[in-house]
């Protein structure tokens, strides 16, 4: 697979794109970046209030991992990142013109991700905001080239499957 820059683990909120990243990043020996910490304060008291982000709230969160992207790009570091990128224009601003940014959507229902952020403790999203992340979902097209991964395995079958996509790029899979 061409693009090995970055991989970025999208989805809604509680569809384990932390869990996963994690994981992933071990395996494959790659630097792990949390998409969460990038947010501005702002953002993270927004949603803490169960108010859900706009465009415009995004747009600084977005860039910022962007410009990690771009970091590791210049520095020859592969990585693994999180982000909701619920949005085709979130996703071109994360890869930023570029073939090396790899998108995998980790795709599972409604009622299965309420139920993990039910049990989920210690977030600053709260559950209720669900719904305005599957409003503002468009998820990626065939002619985006990114992969849609079911959440409904475990999370090392999870990490298994998208290893194994990238293994070829990391020069081996780490066990």
């Amino acid at each position: 697979m061409a693009r090995n820059t970055a991989i970025v683990l999208m989805g809604v909120s509680g569809a384990g794109k932390s869990t996963i990243g994690v994981r992933l990043a071990r395996k494959l020996d790659r630097d792990f970046l949390e998409g969460d910490t990038f947010h501005p304060a702002a953002n993270v008291e927004k949603m803490s209030r169960g108010v859900p982000l706009d465009d415009d709230d995004r747009r600084p969160w977005l860039t910022a991992i962007a410009g990690a992207i771009d970091s590791a790009r210049r520095s020859g570091r592969k990585i693994v990142v999180t982000c909701s990128a619920l949005k085709r224009s979130y996703r071109a601003i994360l890869a930023a013109r570029h073939d090396d940014v790899a998108f995998v959507y980790l795709k599972g229902s409604q009622d299965l991700i309420a139920q993990r952020l039910a049990g989920r403790a210690g977030h600053f999203m709260p559950p209720r905001l669900l719904d305005s992340q599957f409003a503002a979902l468009e998820e990626p097209g065939a002619d985006e080239g990114s992969t849609v991964m079911t959440i409904e395995h475990t999370p090392d079958q999870i990490v298994d499957a998208i290893a194994a996509m990238f293994a070829a790029d990391a020069g081996g899979v780490r066990s």
